[in-house]
């Protein structure tokens, strides 16, 4: 395929299927958006510690092809005001791989989020989050070293599927017309108006998705999270559907928390994954008292947009919090904060969710080594108190340096 401004690198070889790393060659072709604000800032000092494992694991043999591809202010300059340009979403069907830097969102009007349009455009149904605290760096609570969960969320449906009237409009009252004559429905005049729409054929695959997840890692228990005592036929939908799956697909895998009392007394046997389900506000108290009880977390798209980045603040923040935009043709791994505009271009902020969302990308590709070479660096790094001015700022006696040094650094300590 020929693009416009694209550059496809002549030395790379495409990945041919997503999640088996067979499929991986040596030299793949990676897309990536380097991102709004802070992106260019944090996408080169990852690059640079990416290629530096990789490097350093495989001693050559293996290295990553980079194709930048092109979504939010830098887009609009070269595409003539088009934020998310369609052959982006060509290029990363056709490399199915790509990781991407924070990119703008407008508050309250503007254009419709560029992150939510990437996922509903590619089906990128499985947000994955996975949560555990690194030593040194700083917690609000006492033992950080006890989160360690993986949270799957759904991408595409719940509040974030966009179906939203504002109030006073055309549309809104032909809505608000036809929920109060045909379905009896009471709300104040002047609403906005939004739909949540939650799928069984959207849970389902989720839940799939994160059982084989749990199964292929040999993690101990799924937890469903869902307000389904208020909200019946959408969240609870959702977790009736999530039992579904265990029990119908995977009932040579699973047991419920039920049955674990009562056949088990407790203790669940080898090879079992405990499916269990808690309600969404008590989920937030349970995971700041009894972090050690979950494993992997499955939830709707608000339920899991909330809850990840609460839990990420019991190990750090988001600033150092990895994520990835899962689907069955491509993955798209990202960092999950914001692109901070204040900070543009000044070599200050913390890198760590972007390049951690590469060591996700890593061990997604089967490069294991250099994911785990890059994480170890990152601790001996912070032991050596060489942090941003985020970490500079909770740490007594720290070595606050910029967003390239602390790369560099971490860098160095890679033979560590």
């Amino acid at each position: 395929m020929s693009y416009q401004h694209i550059v496809v690198p002549t030395e790379g070889e495409k990945i041919t299927c997503l999640g088996d790393p067979q499929c991986v060659p040596d030299h793949p072709i990676i897309a990536f958006i380097e991102g709004d604000g802070i992106g260019r800032d944090i996408m080169t000092a990852s690059k640079r510690i990416w290629d530096a494992a990789v490097e350093k694991a495989y001693g050559g043999a293996r290295q990553i092809a980079w194709m930048e591809i092109y979504a939010g202010e830098k887009a609009a300059g070269l595409y003539n005001g088009d934020y998310m340009p369609a052959e982006t979403f060509d290029a990363l069907r056709e490399f199915v791989v790509g990781i991407k830097g924070p990119l703008t969102t407008p508050v309250g009007g503007g254009f419709r989020s560029l992150n939510v349009t990437l996922r509903q455009e590619l089906d990128l149904y499985a947000c994955i989050r996975p949560v555990q605290w690194y030593k040194g760096v700083p917690s609000p609570v006492r033992r950080p070293e006890d989160v360690d969960v993986v949270i799957f969320r759904e991408n595409t449906e719940d509040v974030y599927a966009g179906i939203e009237y504002a109030a006073g409009t055309p549309e809104n009252e032909k809505l608000a017309r036809f929920l109060r004559e045909e379905l009896g429905a009471e709300f104040f005049e002047g609403s906005g108006l939004g739909i949540k729409p939650i799928s069984a054929f959207g849970t389902k695959r989720l839940m799939r998705s994160a059982l084989r997840y749990a199964i292929d890692r040999g993690r101990r228990s799924i937890t469903i999270v869902h307000k389904g005592n208020i909200q019946k036929y959408t969240e609870g939908a959702f977790r009736n559907w999530c039992y579904e799956v265990a029990r119908e697909e995977f009932p040579e895998q699973t047991i419920t928390e039920d049955e674990l009392w009562e056949q088990y007394n407790g203790q669940a046997p080898e090879g079992k994954i405990v499916i269990k389900d808690r309600i969404a506000d008590i989920m937030f108290q349970h995971m700041l008292l009894r972090p050690t009880e979950f494993d992997v977390v499955v939830a709707p798209n608000l339920n899991g947009d909330y809850l990840s980045d609460a839990i990420a603040a019991e190990v750090g923040g988001v600033g150092i919090a990895p994520g990835a935009n899962i689907g069955d043709h491509v993955a798209l791994f990202e960092a999950t904060h914001g692109t901070a505009p204040k900070y543009t271009d000044q070599d200050k902020v913390n890198p760590g969710s972007l390049m951690f969302s590469g060591v996700m990308m890593l061990e997604w590709l089967g490069w294991g080594d250099a994911a785990e070479m890059i994480a170890r660096a990152y601790e001996k790094t912070l032991e050596q108190k060489i942090v941003t001015y985020d970490f500079a700022r909770q740490m007594a006696n720290a070595n606050e340096v910029s967003t390239s040094a602390f790369a560099t650094a971490l860098i160095r300590n890679l033979d560590a």
